[in-house]
C-alpha cells in the first residue's frame, strides 16, 4: 500500500525476481506471464550428485507481464512474493484505448 493507505499498480523489482512462477500461480484470475530460462551460475560452487559435480544454475527472467484487465488489485501477488519482487506503486493503471494496451511488461512495470 502507499503512504495514504490505498493501492493501484504494481511494480516489478527485477533484480529480486528469481522467476519462481509463486506470483502467478497464486493469482486467482491468471494476469500474470512469465518466461524464463536457467543459466549456469559461475559463483555458486558446484553440487555433488550421484553421477559427479554438476554445475549449479539459476532462473533469468525473460518475460513478466500484467495484464490490467484482468487484475483485481488484490495484491496476493506482492504477499506472497518471498522475494519482495513486487510492490505496490502509485495510482491504478490509466484507462487504454484497447485491451492489449492493459498488459504491461518489464519495462513498464519497472
Amino acid at each position: 500500500m502507499t503512504a495514504d493507505g490505498t493501492h493501484g499498480k504494481i511494480r516489478l523489482i527485477e533484480e529480486n525476481c528469481t522467476s519462481c512462477m509463486i506470483c502467478a500461480r497464486e493469482c486467482p484470475v491468471w494476469c500474470i506471464q512469465i518466461d524464463s530460462h536457467t543459466e549456469v551460475d559461475p559463483t555458486a560452487p558446484a553440487q555433488q550428485t550421484g553421477r559427479g559435480m554438476r554445475p549449479r544454475t539459476r532462473n533469468v527472467l525473460d518475460r513478466f507481464v500484467i495484464d490490467w484487465s484482468l487484475c483485481m488489485y488484490c495484491g496476493i501477488c506482492v504477499e506472497e512474493c518471498p522475494f519482495d519482487a513486487l510492490e505496490w506503486n502509485g495510482a491504478h493503471v490509466a484507462p487504454r484505448p484497447s485491451l492489449d494496451a492493459l498488459s504491461f511488461g518489464i519495462d513498464e512495470l519497472a
